[in-house]
């Protein structure tokens, strides 16, 4: 398990670089097998040294691609997958481990995006008053292209939107995709009361 100050959601990718002596050995063990470990949020503490306090669902990631510089440190580039549910943590040994399943999402009713969008939108908007008011020059966000299954759609927009790590969490830990979509237009909710404070 690598624990981490982020979220991997399913389907996104992740650029590490991997310089703590035993997460080097971590990562030699999964080139010599599947390339496959766990990611985890840190919910307290840090990324180096230990001791830290760690969530209990996290994202399977699969190594693509990586380069092994001198010294034994690793620049990787890795993919999110499936996502997982901690049953157990184990000893540090020497690095994080831990008995982990499977979480499929559950299969739920079809869910209205259109309040979801319809704040997406809205960000867009004060986020380029913001910027105008900065003497800058507004960026148009890309268009979305989203997927026809309602798990892929609902992880798509989990990573396409303006989100802290403690909402992208909370939407990773969603029961299925409709409450992911819910989860996600609430969170939607503080990103703009933020973008509206900031511009009084």
């Amino acid at each position: 398990m690598f624990p981490l100050g982020a979220v991997l959601l399913p389907g996104e990718e992740l650029p590490l670089r991997v310089f703590e002596p035993r997460y080097r050995r971590m990562i030699e063990h999964c080139l010599a097998t599947d390339g496959r470990f766990g990611v985890v949020l840190i919910e307290r503490g840090s990324e180096v040294g230990g001791g830290d306090v760690r969530t209990d669902i996290g994202t399977v990631a699969v190594i693509d691609r990586y380069v092994r510089k001198m010294g034994g440190e690793f620049t990787l580039v890795c993919r999110g997958t499936d996502r997982v549910r901690i049953a157990r943590w184990l000893p540090d040994d020497p690095y994080p481990i831990a008995e982990a399943e499977l979480w499929p999402d559950e299969v739920q009713p079809a869910v209205d995006l259109i309040p979801l969008l319809a704040k997406r939108d809205e960000i867009e908007r004060l986020a380029a008053r913001l910027t105008r008011a900065d003497g800058a020059r507004p960026r148009r966000w890309p268009k979305l292209k989203l997927p026809e299954n309602p798990v892929e759609r609902s992880y798509y927009l989990a990573r396409a939107l303006p989100l802290a790590d403690a909402d992208r969490h909370r939407a990773l830990a969603a029961p299925g995709p409709a409450d992911r979509v819910y989860a996600l237009t609430e969170a939607l909710d503080d990103v703009i009361a933020s973008l509206r404070f900031r511009l009084q």
